[in-house]
């Protein structure tokens, strides 16, 4: 059995190159015993080359990797404590469901009483316990999912990689089996590495999630961590719906920072950040956190009010888009829950407003 306190997974200057091309660039991660972790990022960013390497599918260039506190860079996948979900279903369309969910035992050779047992349990645990006999294309493509799952889990391994497992699936279906996933994983209590591109399936399932980009780790912490508070730029615009504005510092007073936007100076809590007059940086502001107003109401305490000409509404179900074009010309996009009493004709003077706390700064 796996001690909890040693990191189920510890990658240390773990990096593959293909040539000159560096698909990862010398990753340090850490995912805990019992975690739910989600590897985030844009296509091509080098998720699905992390979790491969630590199935064992590939060999690092460079670089350390330990499952369980045991270094497994040289073995191969077999001989390591994991199973793989992978993005296609991958089921063998001659078999039926119990035989696919236990092909992986009898390649083991246990007893054939034993593998009924276990299949039987894990199609239970699974909701396909009543589907034994039918073949996959019997299926629906959440089934088909499920029945992976089962197999993969069925091995009885501590990590369980799953490579884009619900990218087949509809936008409804993803989201019911987003919650199926988590619950599995709480139930069943073992590791789970889930790579994804969908910001709403990271955030339903996680734990923690790590940001990987252009084969960097560029930040990991829980979802609400780098939802709300990025420490990065790219975290920030690539999560949820922000607006990001290149900017000048005028001055800089204690922990307070003043920059341009709109045709005048604004304040911006200094945080962490280390600039000086002058420097160049990016100014983030949450959508959902800005708000449009009539251009001649008050402006409200510990709030920062730009004068703006209002462009258009997007109407998109639960919540709309309202486009203000500021002074400068630069366009800021405010989201609101659909239904409120936003409504402004295009060419109307407004203010656009936000709590000075809520924008955020990051180096250029």
């Amino acid at each position: 059995m796996s001690n909890p306190r040693v990191p189920a997974v510890k990658v240390a200057g773990l990096a593959k190159s293909y040539g000159a091309v560096e698909a990862l660039k010398g990753i340090d991660l850490e995912v805990a015993a019992g975690e739910y972790f989600v590897l985030l990022g844009p296509s091509g960013g080098g998720k699905t080359t992390l979790l491969r390497l630590i199935g064992g599918f590939i060999r690092p260039t460079r670089g350390e990797l330990f499952l369980h506190g045991r270094d497994v860079s040289a073995l191969p996948p077999d001989r390591r404590p994991t199973s793989m979900v992978f993005q296609s279903y991958a089921l063998f369309p001659h078999m039926s469901v119990a035989q696919n969910v236990g092909y992986g035992l009898r390649i083991k050779k246990l007893p054939k009483e034993e593998i009924r047992d276990k299949v039987d349990a894990m199609l239970d645990m699974v909701g396909l316990a009543s589907l034994g006999a039918r073949q996959p294309h019997e299926l629906s493509g959440g089934q088909q999912q499920r029945v992976q799952l089962a197999r993969s889990l069925v091995l009885e391994r501590d990590i369980l990689l799953l490579d884009e497992p619900l990218a087949a699936l509809d936008a409804k279906l993803r989201k019911d089996m987003c919650i199926e996933l988590k619950h599995l994983q709480e139930k069943i209590g073992i590791t789970f590495v889930h790579v994804t591109h969908n910001q709403e399936e990271a955030m339903t399932v996680a734990d923690r999630i790590a940001v990987i980009a252009d084969g960097e780790l560029i930040e990991a912490g829980t979802a609400k961590q780098i939802y709300e508070n990025p420490e990065r730029r790219f975290t920030a615009d690539f999560i949820g719906e922000n607006n990001i504005f290149e900017s000048t510092v005028t001055a800089v007073s204690g922990t307070t920072v003043h920059v341009e936007l709109g045709a005048r100076e604004i304040s911006v809590p200094r945080r962490e950040i280390d600039v000086k007059k002058g420097a160049r940086v990016w100014l983030s502001i949450r959508s959902e956190l800005l708000d449009v107003r009539p251009d001649d109401e008050e402006p409200s305490v510990g709030w920062e009010m730009l004068d703006g000409t209002y462009l258009e509404k997007v109407y998109l179900g639960l919540v709309s888009s309202h486009m203000v074009s500021l002074k400068d010309g630069r366009v800021v996009n405010i989201r609101k829950v659909s239904g409120g009493d936003m409504e402004f004709k295009p060419g109307r003077p407004v203010c656009v407003g936000w709590r000075r706390d809520d924008a955020r700064l990051y180096l250029l």
